[in-house]
Parts: C-alpha cells; structure tokens; sequence
C-alpha cells in the first residue's frame, strides 16, 4: 500500500448497473477510469433481478413512468439513451432476450450474461475495476481524494452510483446519501418502494389463510391505477399491482382494489339470482374469484336466491372498491428500489453533475428517480450511467 494516491480522470463509486454503464461509456472516450465497489462480485443486484434472468429494460420506457420530486428531470437523459441504445447493445452481445409481458424484456438465459456484456465493455475501454475496496473517506480540495482499506486514489471527477438501501442484504446502504450530505447536497427522505404492504391484526385474519390465493385486479391510491395481480402472503399484500401501487400509497391512506376489472359485478350476481337461484353465495363467487377466495369472502353460508337484492348490491361494490388501509410496508429488506434520494434540483438532468460541486455527480438509484415495475430501473441506471459518462 503506498501514500501516494494514484491518479485517474475520474472515480466511480458503485459497481452496479449505473456504475458499471457510467465506465464503459467514459472509457470508451478513452478516459482513464477507477470503479470501486465494497462487494466481492460486480453487478449483484442485476444478478439477482427477475428471478436471475434480468428484466434489463422496458420497450414503453418513457419518463412518465418515473416518479420524481422533478417529475421532468429524467427525461432528458431517458431521451439521450433509451431503451433502444440499451437493447441494441444486447443485440451486439447476441444475448437472446424475450418480451415477457408488458414490454418487460428478459434475458432467455441468465442474468449473467447482462453482468458479463456490462464488464467486456468496460474492458475494452480499460476501466480498472477495483473489487473489495472499503472505503475509508472521501474528501476534496484540488480533486476528489477516495482513502479505502486496499488503496488511495484521486480524480477531478468523482460520480457516486452506490445506490439506495433497498435490499440490505445485498450489501445495500444509505452510503451516497452520506457523501451528497458531506458536500453539501441535499437529499429527499428515502423510502421503500416497489415493496410488499403489511397489514393490522383485523385485517390478517382476513389475509394470512388466503396466503397464495392471486387475483387479477386494479389497484388504485393517491391518483395512480395499476392492473395486475395481487398477491395474498402471510403478512399482507404483494403480487406486481401491490408492488407498483406502494410507490404512490402514503402511510395512513386507503388503498382501492377492485378484484372484478373485467365484470359488472351487481349486474352479474342479480343474474346469477335468478339463473343459479339454489346456489350458494362461494359457489357463483368462486366462477369468477378463486375458490379459497370466494369461500373466505362469502363467509357465512347463504343461498343467492334466498339473497336480497340490496346485500347483492353491497358485495358487489366491495368486490369492485375494497378499501384498506396497509399499516406499513415490508421495508427495505424486501423493497426492490428506493423512492427518494439525491434530490435532481442539485444536479444537471443533462449530465447528472452536482451543480455547486464541481467534478462530483450522482446517478441511478441514488438520485430521486423511481421507475415503474418492470426493467424501468434498469433503464434509469443505463441512462443516467450514459449521461455521466459522456461528461466526466
């Protein structure tokens, strides 16, 4: 180890998905660039995406579907590179990918091949990628000073891409928050987001022995609509609508579910009145709700004929506006992003530099930038990535 830190044109904090794009972009401009991650492995999280198969980007990309204190500052990096740029990448690599559902683009293989793609660029543009480096302080006077437990090393540009503290098992922190507030950098109070809702007692008496049950719904709060499933677990709520809803849902606001998207359901059950008049209430239920559901839900036995048409009308509209109200959420351990952050009204949405800082930036999750479920993340850390690369 020597004292004499060791030179480059700039230092990338963070060996993730924006990290890693940020290097291959400025080093294929033939800047002289460190990456520096504390994990032993490159890329974990993108390893871990999509069930190891790496949902890598989404072909309806587009800034509306990120959420934002600046609901306008990502769009000019979003335009700059787009899910285009980044597919057309894949196509070079000959990585084999398919639309799963909803322009979600997975690999057919493994998520491996994203991570491997990602280090061959940043190779051929000689990015010294630097594994298992702790670091110790971050400071600056003529340039940016990184001291860690292998090393020092300096720069005029330092770009922090360490991300946010969704999934801390992974080695995830509030770490580029820290140094943002260090220079001075303010930061929106960060949340989980893309994350599991937990309930109160009254409401898991309910949930927990409907664990597993999945229904196709719309989830609607604070303005914003998603259908997809839902998904019953032992705590609560989860399944793709839950997950996109808990972005928008706010402790102590109601959320609206209607479990019927495709079905008047008033309509349906006073037909079934009349047309299944001995049946009992699970029975026409469970035709169109799954049967463990349905059996729960009706609760009591009850013959629908026997049924008057005013109770009819009170199930249906529970079926199509159940409110309820989450205690919480599962937090960061299970959260698949951050929504807060570095806040955009200190940074360039061309170039991701802090404006008052010279030389330092911020990009991927560490910013105030949330996307949408489905691969928007990634494209966030590929265009934000992009956008720092082409600066620094």
């Amino acid at each position: 180890m020597t004292d004499t830190p060791k030179a480059y044109d700039a230092i990338i904090l963070g060996a993730g998905a924006a990290g890693l794009m940020c290097a291959l972009t400025a080093g294929a401009r033939g800047r002289r660039v460190l990456l520096l991650d504390h994990a032993p492995e490159a890329g974990k999280k993108i390893l871990i995406s999509g069930g190891g198969r790496c949902n890598f980007t989404n072909l309806e990309s587009r800034a509306d579907r990120f959420l934002s204190g600046n609901p306008h500052f990502a769009k000019s990096a979003l335009k700059r590179y787009s899910q285009h740029d980044f597919i057309a990448l894949v196509d070079k690599h000959r990585i084999a990918y398919h639309e799963k559902k909803l322009g979600q683009l997975f690999c057919d293989g493994s998520a491996r091949a994203i991570v491997a793609m990602l280090l061959a660029e940043c190779a051929a543009g000689d990015v010294d990628l630097r594994l298992g480096h702790k670091i110790t302080s971050v400071s600056k006077s003529d340039q940016f000073y990184i001291d860690t437990n292998h090393g020092k090393f300096r720069a005029p540009s330092l770009v922090l891409a360490t991300g946010g503290p969704s999934i801390p098992k992974m080695g995830a922190s509030g770490f580029a928050y820290d140094i943002a507030r260090q220079f001075g950098l303010p930061v929106i109070a960060p949340r989980p987001a893309l994350v599991p809702l937990t309930f109160a007692a009254e409401d898991l008496a309910f949930m927990t022995p409907l664990s597993g049950v999945s229904i196709d719904s719309i989830a609607r709060a604070d303005g914003a609509m998603f259908r997809e499933n839902i998904l019953f677990t032992h705590r609560g709520l989860s399944g793709p609508a839950i997950l996109q809803i808990s972005s928008y849902w706010q402790p102590g606001e109601t959320i609206h579910l209607d479990l019927l998207p495709d079905l008047d359901a008033a309509d349906y059950l006073l037909d079934r009145k009349h047309t299944r008049a001995k049946a009992e209430l699970k029975t026409v239920l469970g035709e169109v709700l799954p049967q463990r559901f349905a059996q729960s839900f009706a609760n009591a036995p009850a013959v629908i004929g026997q049924m008057q048409d005013k109770a009819l009308r009170v199930i249906a509209e529970r079926l199509k506006r159940w409110a309820i109200t989450p205690a919480g959420t599962e937090g960061y351990a299970k959260a698949e992003v951050t929504i807060g952050g570095i806040d955009t009204t200190a940074l360039s949405s061309k170039t991701m530099a802090a404006r008052d800082v010279p030389g330092l930036y911020a990009i991927g999750e560490a910013v105030d930038v949330t996307g949408w479920l489905g691969g928007y993340n990634f494209q966030w850390a590929w265009s934000s990535g992009y956008a720092a690369g082409e600066a620094i």
